[in-house]
């Protein structure tokens, strides 16, 4: 996310749990070889930075980011991002309550300083 002043805990809670789908920086895992898991796992890629990649970000109109930000908190929120699938092999992917509530206030302040 190309935003100034994102603390550091936040920017990489950011990287580990979502950077994988929705920014230019995929760190494929070795599984992405295997076929048909391969097809599955671009498939996912590929809708992730359809949706939203942190490194277009800057190119979204103030109105486009507030839309975005919207709907991470309610997908944060609602436990859906990050997905299950990639979660049970990326624990660390995984968002504490104390991480969600800290993710969700930022973005909050994020969405009402556009």
């Amino acid at each position: 996310m190309l935003v100034n002043n994102v603390p550091e805990n936040i920017q990489n809670k950011l990287q580990v749990s979502c950077y994988d789908c929705h920014s230019n920086n995929t760190q494929y895992p070795w599984y992405n070889k295997i076929q048909p898991v391969a097809w599955f796992l671009e498939d996912h890629i590929k809708e992730g930075k359809a949706e939203l990649n942190f490194n277009e970000w800057d190119s979204l109109s103030s109105r486009r980011k507030a839309s975005k930000l919207r709907s991470i908190i309610k997908q944060i929120e609602n436990g859906e991002m990050p997905l299950d699938s990639y979660t049970l092999i990326h624990s660390e992917a995984t968002f504490t309550e104390a991480e969600a509530e800290e993710l969700i206030n930022f973005i909050t302040q994020l969405k009402d300083s556009l």
